[in-house]
């Protein structure tokens, strides 16, 4: 090996090193890694860059602006709360929540699904009385799972299959990895329902005490009709919000206080609630709950263009010492008053009678331009938005999903290649209406496609300058090796790496030392490949191993070894599996 791979090699252990034991972000690294080996004439500029016109990488990047749409018409809680249902038992929970998340994270983005499903199953978990640290983990566990079954289901998937068809020509299709992911679901899924409840602690959940934060009283109206018209409170999800609590009901002017979960709602039953800010944004999200606030529907900004904003009331707010009724603050700032909080404390009392002062904090609903119309403006002495508050608009949800349901028809049936089905299928979304330009455009994460797309780099510059035949060669040198020990060596140190860095920096560095290593014995190279893909997404050990793992980790209150704890033996179970049935389907 010349000093090329040399200085490759001592690149890439130090790419590891950085992203194990250093904070630096790993787009950072991985950029700064692709620098110094064009620097360093390793790599010309075409192979240093390939990774940005990779099929995988722009497919990744289509299918973020695809599960934006899904996610900005509720259309995943538009599931979640037909199929979650009511089960009686903690390991029902468990089965009933594992099912529709691996089988949606097959079809979309798994960090979107547990991402629009940590709220969900938060409110669910209080309703049925189940802690939240027994759900969120599986949840995460169970999107990575049903990740592995199509070609979509991960970005992992799709990076390794746009190396195939950029080195190899080989095309996989959309349903080929069931063969192993769906056992892999199965299998997972059966060991997380048997034995989560007895390896995962009680922790509840993440809820902020309502006395230690900003107190508003925010009041919605039950639609009709509706999908709430009938329900209980229970089973309504309104008995135990995370972030507030229903303290009474208006019906037909008259007033129930004594809220029992088991009392039924009626078509324009008003709810007043009392809670944090985010209490506000929460009840947005459940279908068929409007704001019970008149001036909403008078405000002159689109759904999908609004989100909840506070402001604090600075000295020269111009209607001091007026009644909100008076203050004609709608026609001024183009926003509603949704409910107002002094000292901390909400204001009892009809809101259009609250006479406003100097350091009240209100609560509204604006457009997202608000924000930096009106930061440096002295009539707010702060103005802050709250995050993911843009209520969703459950109307396009039916069409959105039937737009995915497309894009996956179209994509099986082979007509179109995944890329050219997934171009289709986001400009669907913005022209339908169920995303707007600027959402789609945000909806990209940067990040994740400079990680992935530097990352190839490394690998190029591996099989380049012969390094990746070095390592290969090294494996070997233990002893005679045959194809199946091989294959369960690539599995291990892909695990390996995809618990230490990303899982799709795991898949790209592996992914030419299990071509080396296949070439030296002279088999299938498929196989090979394969099984980078499935033990890149196999994280369970670590929280930094996945997106989601580090998701759930702060809602469910978890420790480190609550993960080791469940993960070894999740993820030798899933290792087991894998190494056995990926050469029953790919032959060596």
């Amino acid at each position: 090996m010349e000093w090329q791979g040399i200085v490759t090699l001592i690149t890439l252990f130090a790419v590891l090193f950085s992203l194990a034991l250093t904070r630096v972000s790993a787009d950072l690294i991985l950029m700064a890694a692709l620098a110094f080996l064009l620097i360093m004439g390793i790599l010309g500029p075409a192979e240093a860059l390939a990774g940005f016109g990779n099929p995988g990488v722009i497919t990744v990047a289509t299918l973020y602006v695809v599960a934006a749409g899904l996610k900005e018409t509720g259309a995943v809680q538009w599931i979640a709360r037909r199929l979650l249902g009511h089960p009686k038992t903690e390991k029902g929970a468990q089965l009933r929540m594992i099912a529709p998340t691996g089988i949606l994270s097959a079809f979309m983005n798994n960090t979107a699904v547990v991402a629009m499903f940590i709220p969900a199953i938060q409110d669910w978990a209080q309703r049925l009385g189940v802690p939240a640290s027994k759900l969120l983990l599986p949840l995460s566990y169970a999107a990575i799972l049903g990740g592995t079954c199509t070609l979509i289901g991960t970005s992992t998937n799709l990076v390794v299959d746009g190396m195939l068809q950029s080195r190899l020509g080989i095309n996989l299709g959309l349903f080929e990895l069931a063969w192993v992911g769906i056992p892999l679901l199965l299998v997972g899924g059966t060991f997380l329902v048997l034995f989560a409840s007895r390896i995962l602690p009680d922790r509840g959940g993440v809820t902020e005490e309502l006395d230690q934060v900003r107190e508003y009283g925010v009041e919605v109206e039950v639609m009709a009709p509706g999908p709430l018209v009938g329900k209980t409170i229970a089973e309504a999800g309104l008995r135990a919000l995370s972030y507030g609590y229903l303290t009474e009901i208006d019906r037909g002017g008259r007033l129930i206080t004594a809220v029992e979960p088991d009392r039924t709602l009626q078509a324009g039953d008003r709810l007043y609630f009392v809670g944090a800010p985010e209490c506000a944004s929460e009840l947005r999200r459940i279908q068929g709950l409007k704001p019970a606030n008149g001036s909403v529907h008078k405000l002159e900004v689109a759904n999908h263009q609004r989100c909840l904003v506070e402001v604090v009331l600075g000295p020269e707010f111009p209607a001091l010492n007026k009644t909100i009724r008076d203050s004609r603050f709608r026609t001024r700032f183009n926003a509603v008053i949704l409910s107002l909080s002094r000292e901390g404390k909400r204001v009892p009392g009809k809101l259009g009678d609250i006479t406003f002062r100097m350091g009240d904090t209100l609560l509204l609903e604006a457009s997202h331009q608000f924000v930096e119309q009106y930061r440096f403006r002295r009539d707010f002495l702060l103005v802050s938005a709250l995050n993911d508050s843009t209520p969703p608009d459950f109307r396009r949800a039916p069409r959105a999903l039937g737009i995915l349901a497309l894009m996956v028809l179209v994509s099986a049936s082979g007509l179109l290649q995944i890329m050219e089905a997934a171009f289709l299928a986001a400009g669907a979304m913005i022209v339908s209406g169920c995303l707007t330009a600027s959402r789609a455009r945000r909806s990209v994460d940067l990040p994740v496609l400079v990680v992935i797309a530097a990352s190839f780099a490394l690998g190029n510059a591996m099989t380049e300058t012969g390094a990746a035949i070095w390592v290969a060669d090294g494996m070997l040198g233990f002893g005679a090796m045959t194809p199946w020990p091989a294959l369960a060596l690539v599995y291990l140190l892909t695990a390996l790496f995809t618990e230490l860095i990303t899982n799709n920096a795991a898949a790209v560095l592996m992914f030419p030392i299990a071509l080396a290593l296949s070439e030296q014995l002279g088999v299938s190279f498929l196989p090979f490949a394969v099984t980078v893909m499935f033990a890149a997404s196999a994280s369970f050990i670590t929280p930094l191993g996945y997106q989601t793992n580090l998701m759930v980790y702060g809602p469910g209150r978890y420790q480190f070894v609550d993960y080791v704890r469940i993960g070894l033996p999740l993820s030798g179970l899933v290792a087991l599996t894998a190494i056995l049935l990926i050469p029953q389907v790919w032959p060596f």
